[in-house]
């Protein structure tokens, strides 16, 4: 069962998951209909990083995925046998 840390953790990542999802999607969606001088615009940053910003996140991603598994692969290794 999961303790009061384990679940205060989960609903804080949840939450920043929320927040990161909606602040994306307004950016993404909504913020090219609305127009340039609007004090919306203040709030985010240029429309290049839109996707800038989750390329180097995908890299990051599988980056750490590859290093992840050669540590597993190399941990696993069983050494040669010399007859």
């Amino acid at each position: 069962m999961a303790t009061g840390v384990d679940q205060a953790v989960g609903v804080s990542l949840v939450v920043f998951s929320l927040l990161l999802f909606t602040y994306y999607s307004v950016w993404v969606i909504v913020l090219p209909f609305v127009d340039d001088d609007h004090v919306l615009h203040e709030y985010f940053l240029p429309r290049e990083f839109s996707v800038i910003l989750p390329g180097v996140a995908a890299v990051m991603l599988l980056l750490c995925i590859g290093a992840f598994t050669a540590v597993i692969m190399w941990k696993n290794r069983k050494p040669k046998k010399v007859d």
